[in-house]
């Protein structure tokens, strides 16, 4: 595919993808005029996976309270051909996970600690 034209071209990088056995995102997000592609994913093997197929050079995490639930977004994204690709997971965390965010080395910390 050397261009993401049209609407059919975008939803044939995705069929490339789960027909060399990757798993179908579950949520799916294409702009008006092809400029914007996103794909939800549901863990972090089908967010590694697709980034990886897709060549993915930028990734972004953030960290955020959602109404008394801390989730996680991690999120991939490139562009190919003036269309920008992202690939997103939301993860819900626990404290004990942003307590290890805040140690230069988790492995250091003592077992009765995590």
């Amino acid at each position: 595919m050397t261009e993401l034209a049209t609407r059919a071209q975008a939803f044939g990088l995705i069929a490339e993808g789960v027909a060399a056995g990757l798993t179908a995102p579950w949520r799916l997000y294409l702009a008006r005029g092809c400029r914007y592609l996103s794909l939800s994913v549901g863990d972090r093997a089908e967010w590694n996976a697709w980034r990886t197929h897709l060549g993915c050079p930028e990734l972004s995490v953030r960290v955020y309270d959602a109404g008394g639930e801390i989730r996680r977004s991690s999120m991939a994204e490139v562009v190919l051909d003036g269309c920008r690709i992202s690939v997103e997971l939301v993860e819900e965390v626990s404290t004990d996970d942003l307590d290890r965010l805040l140690v230069a080395d988790p492995t250091t910390i003592e077992p009765e600690e995590r």
